[in-house]
């Protein structure tokens, strides 16, 4: 479950990659039940926009969705993504898992080794608690409303830079 600012930049990117089965945005790290979007907008609900993935890793590893979520957002941010500001877009790992734990952490400090960003990584890694799904409008919002601005100035270029960084890795069309 990862949260790298808005779901709808998230959702568009990992629903194209081979290997990903499922991708649902949605809402986690909070302390509300059942929040919708207008009430985790007010940022009171401690939860974050999220995209949660069911994927094959015979197919894709859980270290090249950690790859390509380091690559399609700002880790460097504290709660922000571009003009997206609040605690509801922080960068986030949900781990499931002692293994996903381990590799988010791993990864993240070969980051730092590597010096990739002149500021500090952010990005938190917490244990997963619960999920709660986005309602029913928001899913596919990208490929269902194209040409609103926010989708044509925001996540058409985080999508198209996805798209020339990972090509080998995009589901067949």
């Amino acid at each position: 479950t990862l949260a790298g600012g808005c779901f709808w930049c998230l959702e568009a990117i990992y629903k194209s990659l081979k290997g990903v089965v499922e991708v649902e945005s949605g809402f986690s790290g909070g302390t509300v039940d059942n929040p919708g979007y207008e009430l985790v907008c007010t940022g009171n609900t401690g939860h974050a926009e999220v995209v949660q993935l069911r994927f094959d890793p015979s197919i894709i590893t859980f270290n090249d969705l950690l790859e390509i979520f380091f690559d399609i957002h700002d880790p460097t941010t504290l709660n922000r993504q571009g003009g997206d500001v609040g605690t509801q877009y922080r960068s986030a790992i949900f781990y499931h898992s002692p293994a996903q734990k381990q590799a988010a952490e791993s990864y993240i400090n070969k980051l730092k080794t590597e010096q990739r960003w002149s500021d500090k990584i952010v990005t938190e890694v917490t244990a997963f608690s619960a999920f709660y799904p986005a309602e029913d409008y928001h899913r596919d919002y990208f490929a269902n409303h194209p040409n609103q601005p926010y989708c044509q100035m925001v996540v058409s270029p985080k999508v198209n830079k996805f798209r020339k960084h990972f090509a080998q890795k995009l589901k067949a069309e």
